[in-house]
């Protein structure tokens, strides 16, 4: 990067613009509805400028998921390089702290994080995880018929379910997770509350900080194999030091108990309102997997964008001539809706087949937990068909409730009877 007094300040000055900017403003949209935005970028066929709610200047936006891929891919673009900038964005402050983050991590070092974490995320690392994060999706539902029917799905399944099942991954103990899933909405809904975000999330890391402290009280004979563990010992080798640790930690627990509380909703809520998918669900449970990759796919299942990188150099890409330094944000939901790679795009298919779709990212940052969370959606949609053969929605569709604000799209609540 060239030197710059502005940079330096945390501010760049826009260069002059190729093509207008679009304001994207990130209005609450209702139900699944796909953004029409993205829709109209998508029909646009190169990629434009975009100016987001919060922030400074504008940045380019990757719609076609050619230009996404390589967007997410090329090296000469940087999460490292927005360190310290102030940028366009879908939030008033960042949501992750940019100090030993992974997320603001390039390769090497991201690779080094990523390799420590990976130790976690093992096929069999999962099957050890899988009859208990089984259990807990059984015991809430018995604790849901307990109440009866009528019940709210969010209350107790989506939002506990996640959380108990990512705070195992962890090695978490029971009393440390009080709470949690309330400052992991927190966090993830930063518009309405920047100062209760900013607080909720300095409750999540201390409880971090005291939990790796727990690991390392152990006997140092009888290592565990559960993520707190992993990471603990690799800080203690100088494999990553004590914030990444901390770090990881932090973000793998509140976005694994908020995506998946959101995305599970949103699986729920899409197959009660396509009657003829969970019909052909019941009938051929064997599809279930391929079923959660094409809701994965199909649903909508963030405001805006989430985090961009920086050009560390000139880079010509979607059309388009980015310049250095320019900011560049790549859109998984709109690549994920790109006719050119998904005929019928805004269609639920699940006879697409094996799908490359873009859910959980895509390139060196591509989402850690994806494993654990196909997982769980799995184990959702599959306990939830097998319980429930009248399982319905409570109220019409257009009476549910969704979240305002929110990063993460999903209902307030999930009524439904059974």
């Amino acid at each position: 990067m060239t030197s710059d007094p502005d940079t330096a300040l945390g501010t760049r000055p826009d260069p002059p613009a190729d093509g207008p900017v679009h304001c994207w403003n990130l209005d609450d949209l209702e139900a699944l509805e796909f953004d029409p935005f993205l829709h109209a970028r998508l029909r646009e066929g190169r990629a434009t400028r975009v100016k987001l709610p919060f922030g400074e200047g504008s940045a380019w936006l990757m719609a076609r998921y050619a230009d996404v891929k390589a967007a997410t891919t090329d090296p000469r673009f940087s999460r490292q390089e927005l360190v310290g900038r102030t940028i366009t964005s879908s939030s008033p402050h960042a949501i992750a702290s940019q100090k030993a983050a992974l997320n603001y991590a390039d390769p090497p070092r991201l690779n080094d994080m990523r390799r420590v974490v990976a130790r976690a995320f093992t096929g069999k690392s999962m099957q050890r995880l899988r009859p208990s994060v089984q259990a807990t999706a059984d015991r809430l539902l018995d604790e849901m018929e307990t109440h009866g029917s009528p019940a709210d799905l969010v209350e107790h399944l989506h939002g506990p379910f996640p959380l108990a099942a990512v705070a195992d991954l962890l090695g978490m103990p029971q009393d440390m997770r009080e709470g949690m899933t309330s400052w992991a909405n927190v966090i993830m809904t930063p518009g309405p509350a920047p100062e209760r975000s900013a607080d909720a999330m300095k409750t999540v890391r201390d409880t971090v900080v005291a939990l790796l402290a727990l690991r390392r009280a152990e006997p140092a004979d009888e290592p565990g194999e559960d993520l707190a563990a992993v990471l603990a010992s690799a800080a203690d080798a100088g494999e990553i030091t004590e914030a990444e640790a901390v770090s990881l930690a932090t973000a793998i627990l509140v976005s694994g108990a908020h995506a998946v509380r959101n995305n599970s909703a949103n699986m729920i809520y899409a197959l009660l309102t396509h009657p003829e998918h969970l019909a052909r669900l019941r009938a051929e449970p064997e599809m279930i997997p391929q079923a959660v990759d094409e809701l994965l796919r199909y649903i909508p299942h963030r405001s805006g964008v989430g985090i961009p990188r920086v050009a560390t150099r000139d880079v010509e890409i979607g059309g388009v001539l980015v310049r250095e330094g320019e900011v560049v944000y790549s859109s998984y939901l709109a690549a994920n809706r790109d006719p050119a790679v998904f005929p019928d795009p805004d269609r639920l298919d699940f006879d697409r087949g094996p799908i490359a779709h873009m859910a959980f990212g895509n390139g060196p940052h591509h989402c850690v937990g994806s494993m654990l969370a196909r997982m769980e959606s799995e184990i959702i949609v599959t306990t939830l068909l097998e319980r429930y053969p009248n399982l319905a929605l409570a109220v019409p569709p257009e009476q549910m409730q969704w979240q305002p604000g929110a990063l993460i799209r999903g209902p307030k609540s999930l009524p439904v009877t059974w």
